[in-house]
């Protein structure tokens, strides 16, 4: 047990679990209504917004999973570069003008838009399923994180006394929310970056100079980790996969439930594109926690007989902690283990909030009590955002982390399927609502098809085109299979006269 360690990560702790309750506080508004619960009111500025996003988007589970899969994989597990590159340019044109329409229709959740824009309830709930079936496993996976630093603490991770600091992590994360909504993961999230920043700096700095620098770094990584391999005989191989899964994980990216309540909170479009203009500062620090990986297996973490059991018990995902307990103080190991902790509460406490969201306004508004207040309203989001985040709970407690990773896994492949939907209408009504239904429909199936040959433990399908060989992100190819279908029947349905051009949003929100 690292004593000195435990006892930092616990004061820390205790210090954003203060800091939660106490933003129900700030920026006073009446909690009782779904937008001031759920947006913050629409009320923050540019710098809460930066940390919001930033929060919402670079998760413990980032940090945590991206140095393990170039411990474990080499050069691929840097798409998550790239992509957080692509995202910028496409969300700067595209979510500012959703933020107008939304504000103008006191839009909560991209659902509510997908429902006036197509006047379409049955549109709307596939796309609510859609964010809440994704939303599920990706916040599981953030006590994943939690569970490895609370494991290289020296506590026992099985059994109820291995399970109660998670349990109880997770009670508080509940309370917080609960009480003060957005503002609290608003709040939490400017301390996270703070120690997140810290860490990976001293993590850059002294790890190098412990192992002789980069230059010893790099010499002692394989070729074949270095570097992805050549084209072969037709077969792009990874090559294919790695551009084809950097741009579907960009796309994808900002149609998260959890993403697009962050975007809303804002206070309008220009704090957002000045948002995008600063938010590639995390995509650098992501290329130095990437390098985590290749400095984890260059000092050949998994071999010494202090961390093996570490490495035996989480695999790859250990190699982050295990430089921090290999090479520094037991003081600093507390505040980069709580780092990761709060880490995965700032994101787990939006995604909670957006499932909630959706729930409430295009499931129990919509098809339920569809004549209830608006503090009836709040009160079933809250209530939901518990039975989300507890769902969650239960989810790592009772069943093995590899199926959680499965599922969102899966999940980023079928929330890009919700593009033509979202993205389109925020441009052009010509899309058919049925056409878009049904080939959300034939999109979804093909997928989950696909990820199934490899019993979902992999993202890639090999496409055979033309003699070649083209391995690509499943969830791009499914998006492709989805715009030639909704093209296709849209352009029958006009040929036939038979189309819906039925719009309830108010056109002068798209000319603002």
């Amino acid at each position: 047990m690292h004593i000195t360690a435990t006892i930092v990560f616990v004061a820390l702790f205790v210090l954003i679990a203060v800091l939660g309750f106490l933003s129900a506080r700030w920026q006073r508004g009446d909690l009782g209504h779904l937008h001031e619960w759920g947006l913050g009111g629409r009320r923050f500025g540019s710098w809460i917004t930066w940390f919001l996003i930033g929060g919402d988007l670079y998760t413990a589970y980032t940090f945590v999973a991206v140095p393990a899969l170039v411990f474990g994989a080499g050069a691929l597990g840097f798409f998550a570069l790239p992509y957080t590159v692509l995202v910028y340019p496409v969300v700067f044109s595209v979510l500012p003008r959703l933020w107008l329409i939304a504000k103008r229709h006191n839009f909560i959740t991209a659902a509510d838009f997908v429902a006036a824009r197509y006047d379409s309830p049955a549109l709307a709930l596939v796309i609510t399923v859609t964010g809440i079936v994704a939303t599920m496993p990706y916040i599981a996976l953030q006590l994943v994180g939690v569970e490895v630093v609370i494991g290289g603490l020296g506590f026992p991770t099985h059994g109820i006394v291995g399970e109660l600091p998670l349990i109880i992590a997770f009670v508080v994360l509940a309370a917080f929310t609960y009480t003060s909504g957005l503002r609290a993961p608003a709040s939490i999230a400017v301390v996270k970056d703070l120690l997140v920043y810290v860490t990976v700096l001293a993590l850059i700095i002294v790890v190098p100079w412990k192992l002789g620098g980069f230059g010893k770094i790099f010499a002692a990584i394989p070729a074949e980790h270095l570097y992805l391999p050549p084209i072969h005989s037709g077969n792009l191989g990874t090559q294919s996969f790695y551009l084809t899964l950097a741009l579907g994980s960009a796309l994808a990216l900002m149609l998260y439930p959890h993403a697009t309540t962050a975007v809303l909170s804002s206070q309008g479009p220009k704090t957002l594109r000045r948002n995008w203009i600063f938010l590639p500062a995390y995509s650098f620090v992501l290329g130095l926690i990437a390098l985590l990986g290749y400095m984890a297996y260059a000092a050949n973490l998994s071999s010494i007989p202090a961390l093996a059991p570490y490495f035996h018990q989480y695999g790859p995902q250990f190699a982050m902690p295990g430089l921090l307990l290999r090479y520094f103080p037991d003081y600093f190991v507390g505040i980069g283990f709580a780092a990761v902790a709060i880490g995965a509460l700032v994101p787990a406490a939006i995604m909670s909030i957006a499932a909630a969201n959706l729930f409430t306004r295009n499931i129990y508004r919509a098809y339920i009590r569809p004549d209830c207040d608006a503090k009836r309203e709040t009160q079933m989001a809250k209530l939901v955002s518990l039975v989300v985040k507890f769902g969650a709970l239960l989810f790592i407690l009772l069943l093995p982390t590899e199926f959680a990773i499965q599922l969102q896994l899966l999940g980023g492949i079928l929330i890009l399927q919700t593009l033509p939907a979202i993205v389109s209408g925020i441009y052009t009504r010509w899309f058919d609502p049925r056409a878009l239904l049904i080939a959300w429909a034939v999109a979804l199936g093909w997928a989950i098809w696909a990820a199934s040959l490899t019993d979902f433990q992999k993202s890639g399908y090999a496409l055979h085109c033309f003699g070649w060989i083209i391995p690509g992100y499943i969830g791009l190819y499914a998006l492709a299979l989805n715009f030639l279908f909704a093209i296709f029947i849209t352009l029958l349905l006009r040929a036939t006269g038979r189309h819906s051009s039925a719009d309830l949003t108010d056109a002068a929100a798209y000319q603002e």
